[in-house]
């Protein structure tokens, strides 16, 4: 989807400048800050121990995002090194927002003492918000272009309405499979990832004007290529999902009464 009559500035108020971008990433925040702490007391942890590491989490999540993708782009950045603070202007990684949050929070989890299991399964509202939101946000930013198209009356694919839709889906997955308590402690997230992997690789990446790597397949009636650097990694990121969800569900069920409060002295961490 390419509107050349959009622009990616809401307002300006002097050297103040105010983007799309910049705030539908921070509404995806609030809302993960929301559910996360909604759904992190109905788990018996209190406000403290959830904000402590959310705020390592969304910091690290942020580097990590930003780094990933200063890295898959770094001819500009090096051309353009003031470039690489902002990112209000767009350029934010999924996976490594994943590798930094998680990661970060995999190192903390003790500490804090969030087991982290649980942890993780707090984190899907935020990312599949993030999903929805940055897409729509891309939109602004003239960005992530969908493959030209004859099949369709645009000349364009909506690869932006794509993203969002996908991540609407896992979203609601999400709620299906929390609501059929009791659920087994990390399968959330690893739900999540399988699902988000499958999608991404299958139709987001098909359709999006994307520099292909292998194969070089590209069909102009239907706008699709093959194969881009997210289809060739794409068997590993379901393979590696598919096997944590096995793992998972491996282990004893989670059952929660949520007019309870747990002691969380005595999680398992």
């Amino acid at each position: 989807m390419l509107i050349d009559t959009i622009s990616p500035v809401i307002f300006t108020i002097g050297p103040f400048t105010v983007r799309w971008y910049g705030v539908m990433v921070a509404v995806s925040f609030l809302i993960g800050t929301y559910f996360i702490l909604k759904n992190g007391k109905e788990r018996g942890y209190t406000e403290d121990q959830l904000l402590n590491s959310l705020i390592i989490a969304v910091i690290c999540g942020l580097i990590g995002s930003r780094f990933i993708y200063v890295i898959t782009n770094l001819p500009y950045y090096l051309d353009n090194p003031a470039q690489i603070i902002r990112i209000d202007q767009g350029g934010l990684s999924f996976h490594g927002a994943l590798i930094g949050g998680i990661g970060s929070f995999a190192l903390i989890h003790r500490k804090v003492g969030i087991a982290l299991r649980e942890g993780i399964d707090l984190s899907v509202p935020g990312f599949t918000f993030g999903i929805m939101l940055v897409r729509i946000a891309n939109i602004f930013n003239q960005e992530i272009l969908g493959r030209p198209t004859e099949f369709f009356p645009f000349p364009r694919h909506p690869a932006q309405i794509y993203g969002s839709l996908i991540g609407l889906i896992l979203f609601i997955l999400y709620l299906r499979l929390k609501n059929r308590k009791p659920y087994y402690p990390g399968e959330l997230f690893w739900s999540f990832a399988l699902n988000y992997s499958i999608m991404r690789g299958l139709i987001e990446e098909t359709f999006r004007e994307v520099p292909l790597i292998a194969w070089g397949y590209i069909n102009t009636y239907y706008g699709v290529g093959f194969f881009t650097t997210v289809h060739v990694l794409t068997p590993l990121f379901i393979g590696f999902s598919w096997y944590m969800l096995k793992k998972t569900r491996e282990q004893p069920l989670l059952e929660h009464d949520p007019n309870e409060t747990a002691n969380t002295t005595t999680k398992e961490i």
